[in-house]
């Protein structure tokens, strides 16, 4: 896998790309790789009893590989989030072609391109397209030509080992992604067979959907905890299965950081490679974006779920559509029509349906009919809850007449 990203039209083809069957819209090497593998898998987990050896370096090799993408292609060359000496960039250049999702150049151009042109038309996995389009779909499919956004790759090409690893992909993806696990289990514990179908092929399936996971379920599944603008979501769910890419909302908000869980108990095995090779010298120069503004996007994410939250609580009517009264009004009302009404803090209250329940007694409460009785409210007899402030917001009929308005009346 990994052919060019763009792609063109059929040279025998007077059809637009929306007229095309499909069929021909097709790439028919990626789809037949990625659809054959399960398959094959399936078939050897069936015929073949798995080893103990086996199954442990399967499980190494999984996390070897699915680094080489995480911590090499996604976080190293995509992003730059930090430096690698080239000992440390050769093993994961070597990894990543292990884990056969295109070179890093292929894999690293569609990734910028969908970072900056996140959930549009020129998305090459968007979201907004389907969740199967956004895991797979995309894949099977050659990209509408002109459609992928732009990326700068010059980076990319200047760096000699990305342009060795990009010449030499297939060799690379076959050593490392077939040859490389089944001679390591064949020779140290004569399990060639298992060696194929687990190390080799079944492990490959899980690293592949691994990685997909970060282009679609990391887009459905979570919080939106920095901002809500696009589909990237945070979920512990999706870090489990992506070697710690879930925190995918962070990552899309803070794309250079070499975190993507910024919390000690959030899983991200990824990060912690990262910061264990620093610990050697192997890695450096491990950016950070400012927790100042990362808190800032927390906190307004938190604000706007406040907000939502408010919205659906009923807060009394507002204090510009209500009738406005003179105390004596008030007074008077209250006597003539036998209404229960209490000024505090030149709101009128209707308290009718409250007297019963009053804690402080019945008595009290009726005292207070047709006065103002804030200072009772407030403290002058009990200075009630935050819980009693928000209810009588919820009985409000009426504001008080500023004192100069009431001088002409």
């Amino acid at each position: 896998m990994g052919a060019d990203i763009e792609a063109k039209l059929p040279s025998d083809s007077s059809m637009s790309w929306d007229e095309l069957p499909l069929v021909k819209k097709l790439n028919w090497t990626h789809t037949i790789f990625v659809v054959f593998t399960p398959l094959i898998s399936l078939y050897g987990i069936w015929t073949t009893p798995i080893q103990k050896p086996t199954l442990i370096w399967s499980v190494i090799y999984y996390f070897v590989t699915g680094l080489g993408i995480t911590g090499g292609y996604h976080r190293l060359w995509a992003h730059k989030a930090y430096s690698a000496t080239v000992p440390l960039q050769i093993i994961l250049a070597l990894a990543g072609g292990g884990a056969v999702q295109g070179s890093i150049k292929w894999w690293a151009r569609g990734h910028r391109a969908h970072h900056r042109h996140t959930d549009t038309e020129k998305d090459p996995y968007s979201a907004h397209k389907g969740l199967f389009y956004s895991h797979i779909g995309w894949i099977m499919m050659n990209p509408e030509p002109g459609k992928i956004g732009y990326a700068d790759t010059s980076d990319l090409n200047s760096d000699p080992i990305v342009r060795f690893q990009h010449k030499y992909f297939l060799l690379i993806a076959l050593i490392m992604g077939f040859i490389f696990p089944v001679v390591i289990a064949g020779v140290g514990w004569g399990d060639w067979r298992g060696g194929f179908y687990f190390a080799a092929v079944a492990r490959l399936v899980f690293v592949h959907h691994a990685t997909f996971c970060v282009n679609s379920l990391a887009h459905y599944l979570g919080e939106h905890s920095f901002d809500d603008k696009h589909t990237p979501r945070d979920h512990f769910v999706t870090a489990f299965v992506t070697l710690g890419e879930g925190y995918h909302n962070f990552h899309h908000q803070f794309p250079q950081d070499y975190r993507n869980a910024i919390r000690f108990y959030q899983y991200d095995p990824t990060k912690w490679f990262i910061h264990t090779c620093s610990l050697f010298g192997l890695s450096y120069n491990l950016k950070r974006f400012p927790q100042n503004e990362i808190t800032k996007g927390q906190l307004q994410m938190q604000e706007k779920k406040i907000e939502a939250a408010k919205k659906t609580l009923r807060w009394g009517e507002p204090l510009d559509q209500l009738p406005v009264y003179t105390v004596k009004e008030v007074e008077k009302i209250c006597h003539e029509e036998n209404r229960k009404w209490i000024i505090i803090n030149n709101v009128v209250h209707d308290v009718s349906s409250f007297i019963d329940d009053h804690p402080g007694g019945k008595a009290l409460i009726s005292s207070a009919i047709g006065k103002d009785g804030t200072v009772a409210f407030t403290g002058g007899v009990y200075d009630h809850s935050n819980g009693a402030k928000n209810l009588v917001t919820t009985m409000r009929v009426g504001v008080i007449k500023p004192v100069q308005e009431d001088s002409f009346s």
